[in-house]
């Protein structure tokens, strides 16, 4: 008689690698999961679908009076409008994401004890239920662009790359909270002033070269900086400012890998803790 296979879950502790196998077997799941997000987002809404055009159109307009008309700043030579949209569209994304992921933990919080799957989801999940938000806003930067007249570039090759980093940065950044959240309740309380905040030390609103020469090296190292700027060069057909990418680039690999690591490290006292 053959006898059937049986899959023991036991409890780890320490540091853990990252089990891509795992989260592959529970692939449908996931996909679930993402879909149900989407589904529900803008449930029982009047607008539905539109307010994730109405988000960063009324950011747009509010930056470009107040920045752009009252206080005059710099953009480069690009028109104020052209240069805040393409900033705005995948800020708006990352805020968003990064919140929803960050909460992910504390939102599923009646399923984490019932049944066993990777948790390692949850944080992911979100990020990309707002992909869906981010492709239809992505119909104001190409409205703007024709306003303008703005012909695509072989730059516009690299557009995929950056949605990869600002994927990353925004998983990466969702990991670490969503973590914490379950430990440090501060965490849902800091967090909203946290992106706030974080909005201003990104060239959204500003230039980057506006920054002084020596803080330019710092302010490099911010990965928002680097995602900002690879769309405004992607978009824009501007030349890509490496000094300020690069560095971003490896600070967002860094929060994504480290976030994930501390993620599995705390993952085996989520239920006990909640």
């Amino acid at each position: 008689m053959r006898s059937e296979a049986t899959t023991v879950i036991e409890h780890k502790t320490g540091w853990q690698l990252i089990d891509l196998k795992e989260l592959l077997d529970f692939r449908d799941l996931f996909l679930f999961l993402v879909w149900r997000d989407v589904k529900v987002l803008y449930a029982q809404t009047i607008l539905g679908f539109l307010w994730a055009i109405l988000q960063p159109l009324v950011q747009i307009l509010l930056f470009t009076i107040v920045f752009g008309r009252v206080a005059k700043i710099p953009t480069d030579g690009i028109p104020y409008v052209l240069f805040t949209t393409v900033a705005v569209v995948p800020w708006t994304y990352m805020s968003q994401a990064m919140g929803a992921s960050s909460h992910s933990l504390l939102s599923a919080m009646n399923m984490l004890g019932k049944v066993y799957f990777p948790r390692l989801i949850f944080p992911i999940i979100p990020v990309l239920a707002k992909l869906v938000d981010f492709g239809i806003s992505m119909l104001v930067v190409l409205v703007v662009a024709i306003y303008y007249k703005v012909a695509p570039t072989w730059n516009l090759l690299l557009f995929p790359f950056f949605m990869v980093v600002m994927m990353c940065l925004s998983i990466g950044v969702g990991t670490w909270l969503s973590a914490m959240a379950i430990r440090f309740r501060d965490v849902k309380h800091a967090l909203p002033f946290a992106i706030r905040m974080l909005m201003y030390t990104a060239p959204i609103v500003y230039s980057a070269s506006a920054i002084p020469e020596k803080y330019r090296i710092l302010y490099s190292l911010n990965p928002v900086v680097a995602v900002i700027e690879g769309f405004r060069a992607c978009l824009l057909g501007t030349p890509f400012p490496w000094a300020y990418i690069l560095p971003g680039i490896a600070v967002t690999a860094v929060i994504a890998i480290s976030g994930a690591f501390y993620f599995k490290r705390m993952e085996h006292i989520f239920v006990d803790v909640m």
